[in-house]
């Protein structure tokens, strides 16, 4: 059954990259290293596109990287940044990176996004010594984020620790050994690792039409 979900992710996560045209998460094995165009006979032909095509793309591409935030939730987030004091697309960032299904992927504990929402959904992170299986949790700066001792050796774990794709960004502090984790503070979008441009300020542009 694990096998069919890990097929089944890998596709997703394949799906989006295919359909943005960007390797959105800088792995290796991305169908858009080999091709440059979306899926279908008509991906080969570019036009031109215009600003609200511009706008949505940024926010697909937000969107699909934080592991396919639905558009209820995603336009929640939108709304709080709004309301938060300053830039409202760094707000919006700072919010997608504070998500514990972020978190857990942004500290090498899962290979992808879908696997740390894998991980939480299914019981196996602990936030300040309690088990938390809500990905979506928003976490405080110096919250504990760890995974249980008999988690560790699961075979998604174990190839998010031994990632050489990515590295853990300075904004975290993080225990390897131990698999337990803290943000020291929210980044901001030049401090956080994507590996293709976010333009949150296009997302803020779409939502204000």
């Amino acid at each position: 059954m694990a096998a069919k979900s890990d097929h089944k992710r890998h596709n997703s996560k394949h799906k989006i990259d295919r359909r943005l045209g960007v390797n959105l998460w800088g792995r290796a094995k991305s169908p858009v290293n080999a091709r440059e165009y979306g899926p279908g006979q008509h991906g080969q032909r570019r036009r031109k596109p215009t600003d609200f095509g511009v706008q949505l793309m940024a926010k697909q591409k937000l969107k699909g990287y934080y592991g396919n935030i639905g558009e209820k939730q995603f336009k929640k987030y939108y709304q709080e940044a709004v309301r938060r004091r300053g830039d409202t697309g760094q707000n919006l960032i700072g919010i997608l990176e504070c998500r514990l299904d972020a978190l857990v992927y942004r500290m090498k504990f899962a290979p992808t996004v879908f696997a740390a929402r894998q991980l939480v959904n299914h019981g196996h992170v602990m936030v300040n010594g309690r088990r938390c299986n809500i990905p979506s949790a928003m976490m405080k700066v110096g919250d504990e984020i760890q995974l249980k001792e008999k988690s560790r050796t699961i075979p998604a774990v174990m190839e998010g620790a031994a990632s050489a794709e990515r590295d853990i960004p300075e904004y975290l502090t993080v225990d390897q050994g131990n698999f337990k984790g803290s943000m020291n503070r929210v980044p901001e979008l030049a401090d956080v690792p994507y590996p293709v441009q976010m333009e949150p300020n296009l997302v803020v542009e779409f939502y204000s039409r």
